[in-house]
């Protein structure tokens, strides 16, 4: 008689355990559904450090790059202690896990977790992480990715900060790699939140405007669009990439920046991650 693995029972053990959505299927299909003989099986298969440890929270660790001649993928590896994160057993993880992504390309974690581990074919990326686990005595996780694709008119640009404590990339059409990296220098240091105002969702923006109307009442009603313009554009000029003074130079915005140095580039897209936020 066949056992039905429902979504609410893997997920109920992905909570308990940490582990991966194939293992917690595989487990509870061999404990016939029961939640406390699927983590038994957890442990007698060798994740038994995961299973135990997984429940503290993992938020040290580094965001980790790496690039082929087609993509540059974009990992954060989370770690309890700052003092794991620097572990060099958990750098080289770290290291073989951003390269095994820029090699495979995954769309998210569980897809990237339940694959082949290239370098050891006999585990996943997700049993690799239990032997790392295992071995640190530390809940490791991989967080997050992203992957860029490489394309003939592109640059990419990639700054790491603090030791990859903060990792900022920048796309651009035009330009060069070293123009991408300035940018994503700037965003690394002043932490925008939009590339430009078009990019900000109409929900923050009335936000803002409740926030301002509030500060203005009072005012006469004549002048109050044009405070509210003004306070808007201010807002732009602090949360929008494009918009914001570039920190080498404050005579001019981040966009000028761009086009003083090329006249065709235009930075697309940027992405900002700060280890666990």
């Amino acid at each position: 008689m066949s056992v039905e693995i429902t979504p609410q029972k893997i997920k109920e053990l992905r909570g308990r355990t940490g582990v991966g959505v194939s293992k917690c299927k595989e487990a509870l299909a061999e404990a016939s559904g029961d939640i406390e003989e699927a983590i038994n099986y957890l442990r007698k298969t060798g994740l038994a450090s995961a299973v135990k440890k997984a429940g503290r929270e993992a938020n040290e660790g580094k965001i980790v790059t790496a690039q082929t001649d087609d993509c540059v993928a974009l990992v954060e590896i989370g770690a309890e202690t700052d003092f794991v994160a620097n572990n060099e057993q958990f750098v080289e993880f770290a290291k073989n896990v951003a390269e095994e992504a820029a090699k495979t390309k995954p769309s998210s974690v569980e897809e990237f977790s339940a694959a082949k581990f290239s370098k050891d074919p006999s585990m996943t990326i997700e049993e690799y992480r239990g032997t790392l686990v295992q071995a640190i005595g530390e809940n490791i996780q991989i967080k997050r990715l992203m992957v860029f694709d490489k394309e003939s008119k592109k640059s990419i640009g990639i700054y790491s900060h603090m030791g990859g404590k903060i990792v900022t990339v920048v796309e651009m059409i035009g330009g060069s790699e070293e123009l991408a990296k300035d940018v994503a220098m700037h965003a690394a240091a002043a932490a925008p939140d939009f590339l430009s105002p078009d990019t900000v969702p109409d929900s923050i923006i009335e936000q803002e405007k409740d926030v301002a109307r509030g500060q203005l009442a009072g005012k006469p009603e004549h002048i109050m669009d044009k405070i509210l313009d003004g306070k808007i554009n201010a807002f732009y000029d602090d949360v929008c990439l494009l918009r914001q003074k570039y920190i080498k130079d404050d005579s001019m915005s981040v966009a000028d920046y761009v086009k003083s140095k090329n006249a065709d580039a235009a930075v697309t897209n940027f992405v900002r991650w700060s280890v666990g936020e």
